[in-house]
């Protein structure tokens, strides 16, 4: 394990090896030889251009079968996050490489543009967020999920949006009318209404205040939003779940759902360094609390179990969450997104 230090707007605490290194490094002294402690990391980005840009998924716990992803790794340092291990493909470190070691896809409008073209391509909804957010800070200088907006609305084609940022409310001019055509639905991701609590746990996401205005902006703009609750930490957030979801139901939330915390792979090690450092008197409830809620283990990677958890504990959280959405009115789904309105060749069309 390398040594923790703390740095203001970064998450992790550490820098762990990759588990695909060919080479590991031990701690000598307390102190890890990868280890710049002199330092606070800066922001570094690489650009890449993959062959294809959407990826599909058979998850039956997952909403959608399409998602694309203009980044890997994520600027808001969110220390939960379960993309993190997705870092170790590149041979970084779901610690800190993978909030301060970006990568950005350029190409990604272009790419987009040619598979919605492409002979036999089935229309079905996008998910943007799936993995990294779409709206991190460094969109505001390479504007790539801006390109990928303007794409989808020129061949009508339905996406959803998952965002811890208030940068989406940039994109309204694109997303208002494409509401109107029944193509887009937003989901506000919020996990904690405290914000001293939010600048460690996810520290450059947006505070939970602004999100709350984003979430009235957009349903003042006419673009369906709802709420996620994501994660629900068991002992360190659980209690705020009825709040939270009264909170985002005042701001004009339409619909709500949550996903309890799950802790894959190196996930679990950054998670209880985290607690260990900021939270080291409720550190063993927490962690005693996920075991109950996965079987005994940090993960449970079972379809039907990943999202929810199983136990009392994990139907207590989710009787509370059903009571509380019903009461606000947050049960129901937003409208379904159209499909059909999808034109393969929209400027040829254009031409008749």
């Amino acid at each position: 394990m390398n040594r923790t230090c703390l740095y203001k707007g970064r998450g992790a605490v550490s820098n762990p090896d990759s588990r695909y290194n060919a080479t590991h490094h031990e701690p000598i002294d307390g102190i890890s030889e990868n280890w710049d402690s002199k330092s606070a990391p800066r922001t570094e980005v690489s650009l890449e251009t993959p062959r294809t840009i959407i990826s599909r998924n058979r998850s039956p716990d997952l909403p959608f079968d399409q998602s694309l992803n203009p980044y890997r790794g994520c600027e808001h340092g969110c220390i939960y996050c379960y993309a993190r291990p997705t870092h170790a493909y590149l041979n970084l470190s779901p610690g800190l490489d993978f909030e301060t070691k970006l990568t950005a896809k350029p190409e990604a409008a272009k790419l987009l543009r040619s598979e919605l073209q492409a002979p036999g391509y089935r229309c079905s909804p996008i998910a943007l967020g799936s993995n990294t957010d779409p709206y991190q800070p460094i969109e505001r200088r390479y504007r790539i999920t801006r390109q990928i907006l303007e794409v989808l609305c020129e061949f009508n084609h339905p996406l959803t949006i998952t965002t811890k940022s208030s940068l989406v409310e940039r994109d309204l001019d694109i997303l208002a009318p494409m509401a109107q055509k029944g193509l887009v639905q937003v989901y506000i991701s919020l996990t904690t209404l405290q914000p001293e609590l939010a600048r460690t746990l996810e520290p450059r996401a947006t505070a939970p205040h602004r999100r709350l205005e984003t979430i009235a902006n957009l349903r003042e703009a006419r673009v369906p939003v709802g709420v996620l609750v994501a994660p629900v930490i068991p002992v360190l957030t659980e209690a705020e779940l009825e709040s939270i979801l009264k909170a985002a139901s005042a701001a004009g939330a339409q619909t709500a759902g949550y996903v309890l915390l799950r802790l894959p792979q190196e996930v679990a090690l950054l998670f209880e360094e985290w607690l260990n450092t900021h939270f080291p008197h409720q550190a063993k409830h927490v962690l005693s609390r996920i075991r109950a809620v996965r079987k005994g283990e940090w993960d449970d990677p079972r379809f039907g179990y990943r999202m929810r958890g199983e136990g009392v504990f994990a139907d207590l959280i989710g009787q509370r969450f059903r009571l509380a959405a019903r009461r606000l009115k947050l049960d129901q789904p937003l409208p379904p997104l159209e499909v059909e309105r999808f034109r393969s060749h929209p400027q040829q069309l254009e031409l008749f």
